[in-house]
């Protein structure tokens, strides 16, 4: 294990839902850590555990990584003295926190103290506090029929309540990313909750740390233009905190990626709309007066950034029930492909005319799935076609129809049609995901410990 420098180390240990592992557990048995924290909760995560809950009132609602990744840096952290931080608990933060006391337990880690956060629930009045939905400007009552959940955006303070309360692992539910890294410096340094300038920067350290390897070279290598050493193997970063916030990103030495100002930069705007105006439910981050310096080896110091006072609202995010949409795949390869794939476009689209449908698309794969009518001719004819056929519709059983118009294609179709063995994904619920404003005050974060 590195030796611990004294400075505040805090390291990522997912980026989300489908993460790799491995590079958590460098972290956590050679990265000398302080804390440890996972982001694994996108709007897109929730859309799929909702729909998950609505099919399997089994399903107990949090990562369903959760075992592996707590069984892969649990012992780790025990021996090390670092203390986690997780959003992992999605729709169900408690049932979570329950089953990681389970597991530290098997790892021999008994005594640590695990502690759930709690957001108000705002579902069953949402529609009717006179609300509007920020995508669209309408009512949220609008949507009153088809919602199933409303749950705000929370923020840092009560992670640093259970810190402060002695909590070596916390779980939460829906809390903005950069809030739980933020979270491990408040409580560190004693920030105060309206020290702007120190969250500020904070915050923005903790959107370089939330997608893991994307800062230390992920989603970020294109041949020959950004080359990424060992892409095989890249680390999740980790950040040496001061105490005034600043801080240098770096990486558990031997392992693949890189990290350099270009690494940094492209996370800093990563989903960010006006980087004057970050809004967290903490504190509303400027990036334009960043000051980035190479300080290392694959380390980069980051300096400058900016933080005003917080909103007096908090976003909320809302699921509503939005239909179904079928989809399925077939093949064709060889002379005339490309032919064969167009008229059979042309047979599904009579086959499927009298289907009640939202949206209803046909893609021919590696020629027009992405860019769609913009695609240029090609070159020459295509040795190999894929068509992916999907529509949006009003129920299940429409949707169903999709695959079983493509199931038909196999013997009344055309010649060398190449089809996958029916499979049962081919109908998933669609939750639509919308949001709004509400007060601060009218949502509260509780603490419990299991």
């Amino acid at each position: 294990m590195t030796e611990k420098t004294g400075r505040l180390r805090i390291g990522s240990g997912a980026g989300w839902w489908g993460d790799r592992i491995e590079p958590a557990r460098w972290n956590a048995e050679r990265g000398a850590l302080d804390f440890l924290c996972f982001e694994t909760m996108a709007e897109a995560t929730v859309s799929a555990a909702q729909v998950r809950k609505r099919r399997d009132p089994g399903f107990p609602g949090y990562d369903t990584w959760l075992d592996d990744r707590m069984r892969a840096v649990l012992p780790h952290c025990k021996a090390n003295g670092t203390r986690i931080v997780s959003n992992q608990g999605w729709i169900n933060p408690l049932a979570a926190a329950r089953r990681v006391s389970e597991l530290c337990a098997e790892a021999g880690w008994k005594d640590a103290r695990v502690a759930a956060i709690h957001a108000t629930d705002l579902t069953a009045d949402i529609a009717a506090r006179g609300l509007a939905i920020m995508e669209s400007g309408a009512p949220v009552s609008t949507l009153a029929a088809s919602l199933i959940s409303a749950e705000p955006y929370a923020g840092a303070e009560a992670i640093v309540q259970a810190l402060d309360e002695g909590a070596d692992i916390v779980i939460t539910g829906r809390v903005a990313d950069p809030s739980l890294f933020l979270a491990p410096m408040m409580h560190h340094y004693g920030w105060r909750a309206d020290d702007w300038q120190r969250l500020g920067q904070g915050s923005g350290i903790g959107h370089l740390l939330e997608c893991g390897a994307q800062v230390t070279g992920g989603y970020f290598g294109d041949p020959g233009y950004k080359d990424v050493p060992q892409p095989w193997n890249l680390a999740f970063p980790y950040a040496d905190v001061e105490s005034d916030g600043t801080a240098e990103i770096g990486k558990v030495a031997g392992t693949g990626g890189c990290i350099d100002p270009r690494t940094v930069k492209e996370q800093m705007f990563y989903e960010v709309h006006d980087p004057a105006r970050y809004i967290t439910p903490d504190v509303v981050v400027d990036f334009t007066t960043a000051r980035l310096e190479q300080a290392g080896a694959d380390r980069v110091r980051v300096a400058g950034m900016g933080g005003r006072p917080r909103t007096d609202t908090l976003k909320v995010s809302m699921g509503c029930t939005e239909g179904y949409i079928g989809e399925d795949m077939f093949f064709f390869a060889g002379p005339g492909c490309l032919e064969k794939a167009r008229l059979a476009e042309t047979i599904l689209r009579q086959r499927l005319g009298d289907l009640q449908f939202e949206d209803l698309r046909i893609d021919f794969l590696g020629l027009n799935a992405v860019l769609g009518a913009a695609s240029a001719a090609p070159a020459g004819p295509p040795a190999e076609i894929a068509l992916r056929i999907a529509a949006r519709c009003a129920t299940r059983a429409q949707a169903e129809r999709v695959g079983r118009e493509v199931d038909g294609m196999a013997v009344c179709g055309l010649a060398s049609t190449g089809k996958r063995v029916p499979h049962q994904d081919r109908v998933r619920e669609v939750i639509g995901l919308w949001s709004t404003l509400v007060p601060r005050d009218s949502v509260r974060c509780t603490v419990q410990f299991v």
